[in-house]
């Protein structure tokens, strides 16, 4: 699909980052002598795995939710995500004084969904292999007069996920590199927008999953592309096609997509662990693992790399991260 028009513009994402402000937080900008030698780079590592709810996900959530009507917030907010959205979306409601229903995958990670049963939400499951999450989440709001507030797929979603690179831009100045991760496309478009809106030249590159490589191969055909149901490590990637109004951004927007391995997954948790003494989520981690592997190149100038989020309880790090794994 092509648009004449992009569906969010600079000025969204700095409307979004008004409407944020004392609500969400601004996270910190991490730098690393060690990692600047092993790159070979100057490289501003944006913490959302220090943003409400462990991820940059309530960014967007809030942004949209808060833009509701009076009597859409009387009935409450509906979403579907295998995580971090919901979470987000159920602190956002508790925020705003509604309810919210989140459909969730069954095997989502237990910390993620107790995390957002704590903030109130109901939890609807499926099976993320068979089952068609949009179709529950949307037959659940017709039933209960819910409004759906889904995880990438909405104007305010994305120009509220942009409000972390606006703020990385803000702190660290003109990037020749960002690096972000890519799942439904709603993080990496509205980064795209606020970036290249400041600075054309910015090179924005996504970064994918092997086996979850929708949004590369899209890129590569010109249009959207369906794969099945990845199966990796980084569950908030585990997406078989991009979202329509974020690839209509983003194949205008991206220069181009790096992809990782589970393996490289894993090396990047540990070295954020271990290093920058920090803890990343799979996903959260997939832009370190595309730096530390040199998939990027060249590194020219600023290197900016937004650190997703760290919701991964100690028990599945451990799994992960363990010596030998």
């Amino acid at each position: 699909m092509t648009t004449t028009t992009s569906p969010i513009t600079l000025d969204d994402v700095r409307s979004a980052a008004e409407r944020l402000k004392g609500v969400a937080h601004r996270t910190p900008v991490l730098r690393s002598r060690t990692l600047d030698a092993l790159v070979g780079a100057e490289v501003h590592l944006k913490c959302e795995n220090f943003q409400r709810v462990g991820a940059f996900k309530f960014r967007g959530a809030y942004n949209a939710a808060s833009r509701l009507t009076p009597g859409q917030l009387v009935r409450g907010i509906a979403a579907y995500s295998s995580g971090n959205h919901a979470q987000a979306v159920a602190l956002a409601a508790r925020e705003l004084g509604t309810t919210a229903v989140i459909v969730m995958p069954e095997d989502a990670p237990p910390s993620k969904r107790a995390a957002t049963e704590g903030y109130g939400a109901e939890i609807v499951t499926y099976d993320r292999y068979t089952g068609d999450r949009v179709a529950i989440a949307e037959a659940l709001a017709a039933e209960r007069g819910l409004t759906v507030v889904p995880p990438y797929e909405h104007p305010h979603i994305m120009a509220g996920q942009g409000t972390a690179a606006l703020e990385l831009v803000e702190e660290a100045g003109e990037l020749g590199v960002l690096l972000a991760p890519v799942g439904g496309g709603g993080l990496i478009a509205g980064s795209a927008t606020a970036v290249k809106g400041l600075h054309p030249a910015t090179r924005v590159i996504g970064v994918e999953p092997e086996t979850g490589d929708d949004t590369k191969r899209s890129l590569e055909a010109g249009r959207r592309v369906s794969i099945p149901v990845p199966r990796t490590i980084a569950d908030g990637q585990a997406l078989p096609t991009p979202g329509e109004l974020t690839f209509s951004v983003n194949r205008r927007l991206l220069d181009g997509i790096a992809l990782v391995g589970d393996d490289e997954i894993r090396d990047a948790m540990r070295f954020a662990f271990e290093r920058l003494k920090i803890v990343l989520e799979p996903s959260g981690a997939t832009p370190l693992a595309a730096l530390l592997t040199g998939r990027v190149a060249p590194l020219r100038g600023r290197v900016g790399v937004i650190l997703s989020g760290g919701n991964v309880d100690a028990a599945r790090f451990a799994q992960l991260c363990g010596a030998g794994d």
